[in-house]
């Protein structure tokens, strides 16, 4: 291709949307370190859409996704999601967190303890003081999604490079110079959609980090309770987040939901930190946990407000930050691959002012 406009660096779902998005635009190069897209957070991602999930600002973005992936418009021809609901059950000592989450939180349905074992009937009933249930949460379709977005970005002509961990950055006569072991590449800007390693991009090219922490997040897979069909079930869990667990193709998916800060890299779970995570979802059960018959983990990234970073660098000229996104990247890449596309070649976005403004890098040089 000729020389791009912009250089994205980073296959997950946010630098692969991003990319897709302002291939509509400009050529555009993405960068992936790994053999794959979509290597590490996004192919290790727990696949589920959650409108209540998150703080105010991701609430926006996940309204702001929802219609794309209903439909999947643009980027396959069937829509992304389907149903699964996700059901939060309180003790008697978590009663106040509950009906806190529920404060703010819209669409969602109160249960009795007996309507939530109807629901999944292996809860433990003296274990359930009142539930909450969202129907409206469901599955996304991740793979299928990434797939679309590669297919869409090289249809406008964008060029993916896997296998070009990025080494160094510099900036000269209004180009950034891209420099991986196997060749260099130059473009006027460049989009930093590393997740965890967004903060070490950053600092190649001499920007301030945002202060980004990666988090380990891990889960195993359990053979289904015998007995129980459990395809219909929905994501069920502690409001207290200390474990919950989802039916995935025929099994239990089962998390003890760790936040375990740590560095870039390609994650691996802690025995330890599995163990007593399931030993929290077996109290909850009626059934004993079997033996897993896989386990992994992945990084899910936060800045310190827990928001993620989408802008220009207020310093760096051409540097764009796509960061940050936590445990909310899939869910919200469609409404953040519009932003970033918006922002880069100076339309107005379609969020409003004061979400963009949350976003933006801005906010850390401000305080």
């Amino acid at each position: 291709m000729t020389q791009p406009d912009i250089i994205v660096i980073g296959g997950g779902i946010a630098g692969t949307s991003a990319a897709a998005h302002l291939a509509e635009h400009a050529n555009v190069l993405l960068l992936e370190a790994e053999p794959q897209f979509g290597y590490h957070s996004t192919g290790r991602s727990a696949a589920i859409f959650i409108r209540n999930y998150g703080n105010a600002v991701l609430r926006a973005l996940n309204n702001a996704a929802a219609p794309v992936l209903q439909s999947g418009e643009g980027i396959c021809d069937s829509g992304l999601l389907s149903p699964r609901g996700e059901l939060l059950i309180a003790g008697e000592e978590d009663i106040t967190e509950l009906e806190n989450y529920a404060r703010e939180a819209t669409g969602l349905e109160h249960l009795s303890p007996e309507q939530a074992l109807e629901l999944v009937p292996i809860l433990r009933p003296e274990r359930i003081a009142a539930a909450i249930l969202e129907p409206d949460a469901q599955d996304i379709d991740v793979d299928r999604m990434l797939q679309g977005y590669l297919r869409l970005l090289r249809g406008r002509g964008g060029k993916t490079v896997p296998n070009s961990r990025v080494c160094g950055l510099t900036r000269d006569n209004g180009l950034w110079r891209v420099t991986t072991k196997e060749t260099e590449f130059s473009a006027p800007v460049i989009v930093n959609a590393g997740g965890a390693w967004a903060d070490q991009i950053a600092q190649m090219a001499g920007a301030s980090p945002v202060g980004l922490t990666p988090m380990r997040r891990s889960a195993v897979l359990l053979d289904a309770p015998q007995g129980y069909n459990i395809d219909h079930w929905p994501l069920f869990a502690s409001v207290t987040e200390s474990w919950y667990a989802k039916p995935d193709a025929g099994r239990l998916l089962v998390s003890p939901a760790d936040e375990d800060p740590t560095h870039p890299h390609d994650a691996w779970p802690d025995d330890m930190v599995l163990a007593e995570g399931l030993y929290r979802y077996e109290q909850a059960v009626t059934v004993a946990v079997t033996r897993p018959s896989h386990s992994w983990a992945g990084l899910r990234s936060f800045t310190p407000d827990r928001t993620p970073v989408v802008g220009f660098d207020p310093v760096q000229e051409g540097f764009f930050w796509l960061a940050g996104q936590g445990g909310y990247g899939v869910q919200t890449a469609p409404a953040l691959a519009t932003l970033c596309a918006a922002l880069c070649i100076g339309k107005a976005p379609d969020l409003n002012a004061a979400t963009v403004a949350e976003l933006s890098p801005a906010r850390f040089t401000r305080r």
